[in-house]
């Protein structure tokens, strides 16, 4: 009796701490953006994501006060802030979705 109550202990405690482990490892795993551009299986990809982090990122850097969570949920803020900056070559792309504007060279 007493060796199955032991086995049984050493078994909830294990398993406790398979599921604290395996809890944790996803949140290690993130998503890896460089440059508006995302890491996946060792290769850059252009994502939604990651040129939203870019676009607020540039944002930022023209003293806009704006987060990448906010470019990607409001759709509204990301036009004002691609009006504001969407002439710099580095979110171009990603502005045009909001704003198309003059394409050519705006004669």
């Amino acid at each position: 009796m007493r060796q199955r109550v032991s086995t049984a202990v050493v078994g909830v405690m294990a398993a406790a701490a398979a599921s604290m482990f395996a809890g944790s490892a996803p949140a290690m795993a993130g998503i890896k953006c460089s440059n508006g551009f995302q890491l996946v299986q060792g290769s850059y990809l252009a994502t939604p994501y990651c040129q939203d982090a870019l676009v607020a990122q540039v944002a930022r850097a023209y003293g806009i006060r704006t987060s990448a969570l906010a470019i990607r949920e409001n759709p509204n803020h990301k036009r004002h802030v691609c009006r504001l900056i969407g002439r710099d070559i580095r979110v171009q792309e990603s502005c045009l979705t909001v704003s198309p504007g003059v394409r050519g060279r705006g004669f």
